[in-house]
């Protein structure tokens, strides 16, 4: 496949600035259609980027384009309206995390695409940091030979901040209405104000959920949820314990998300910058104490000049070329919705 041809549903404020802007600069690639909803914003996204042809709708887009995949960068609590028609274009389809509004939804989204000839990659982009490919390589390594022990525990740390870092300050914008779309139904089993506590939940941690099973490399389940809300934890099934701090503390003008990952021996020490900052990794550090009479050592390696969002386009556009794996597929994205409404479960008892 010498030239990956893409066609992008919806170029809002993600659209444009996480996920178009890098697409349209992939060498391989080019972004041949849009489709959005307003037609000023439409014209005008579509000149900025070069992109030939825009349609108001998906279903217009798809009917008179031959596309390789499409990028939806939709508001997730719409997929469950939305994503079914894109299955049935049986093409790679990438959306923004998660993979729905709730947990029922999601299961139908994932019976729907099962009978359909696409795949759906899930953008998780933090696992296409650089900084986290390096440190899930290099647990993969130990977990194989051992030579730091058996991996004990892994902790996250996110802290609201400033996880825009600027990333909006080329955006398109304009003033044409935007039509009235009805949301997807809300959980079942859930009375309004404990959805809303799972949908505010699922907004702002549901990367934490997912990064710690890709750190882990294994399932997990959750034991405990603190009453502050800022707290909880889990095992995995081999053993290894894991916890997540969410906001204990805020920043203004910086993201500090960490992860710790821990062996008998040694520790993984990954810190991620803000999602929307432009050319730029996290940083992993690795430290090894294999005993007495050894010499302790601290490794930073250096990385390229690469964002997560950036990469992730790549590792899309390399899916589908069939080169990799998709990082995230919709099937394990169901798990985070799972995991949210066990966490909901212990934290409200509902």
């Amino acid at each position: 496949m010498s030239l990956v041809r893409i066609g992008f549903i919806g170029v809002g404020s993600m659209g444009q600035c996480a996920h178009l802007k890098h697409y349209a600069t992939l060498p391989g690639v080019e972004v041949v259609a849009l489709a959005e909803l307003r037609p000023g914003l439409r014209a005008k996204v579509a000149a900025r980027y070069g992109v030939p042809r825009a349609y108001a709708t998906h279903t217009e887009l798809l009917a008179h384009e031959q596309l390789d995949g499409l990028v939806a960068a939709q508001p997730y609590w719409q997929h469950g309206s939305l994503l079914p028609d894109l299955y049935q274009a049986g093409l790679p389809l990438f959306t923004e995390k998660p993979l729905a509004a709730s947990l029922e939804v999601g299961e139908r989204l994932v019976a729907a695409l099962r009978a359909s000839k696409s795949w759906h990659m899930v953008g998780y982009h933090k696992r296409s940091d650089l900084a986290a490919e390096c440190a899930k390589a290099e647990i993969v390594r130990l977990q194989s030979t051992g030579e730091l022990g058996r991996l004990t525990y892994v902790r996250l740390l996110m802290p609201a901040g400033d996880w825009i870092a600027n990333g909006f300050s080329d955006l398109i914008t304009d003033d044409s209405p935007l039509p009235e779309i009805a949301s997807d139904p809300p959980a079942g089993d859930l009375d309004a104000a404990t959805f809303d506590q799972y949908s505010r939940f699922v907004n702002f941690y549901i990367h934490q959920l997912n990064l710690l099973r890709f750190l882990l490399g294994e399932p997990y389940a959750l034991t405990y949820a603190d009453p502050s809300g800022v707290l909880l934890a889990g095992r995995g099934v081999s053993g290894a314990a894991c916890a997540i701090e969410m906001t204990p503390y805020t920043t203004t003008l910086d993201w500090q998300e960490s992860a710790l990952i821990c062996f008998e021996r040694g520790t993984i020490t990954l810190e991620l910058p803000a999602p929307l900052a432009a050319n730029r990794p996290g940083r992993v550090t690795f430290f090894r104490d294999p005993g007495p009479g050894a010499q302790p050592q601290t490794i930073r390696p250096h990385l390229p000049w690469v964002s997560a969002m950036r990469q992730q386009a790549a590792n899309f556009v390399a899916a589908i070329r069939g080169e990799r794996r998709p990082p995230c597929e919709a099937a394990e994205a169901l798990e985070d919705l799972r995991l949210a409404r066990d966490y909901i479960r212990l934290f409200t008892g509902h």
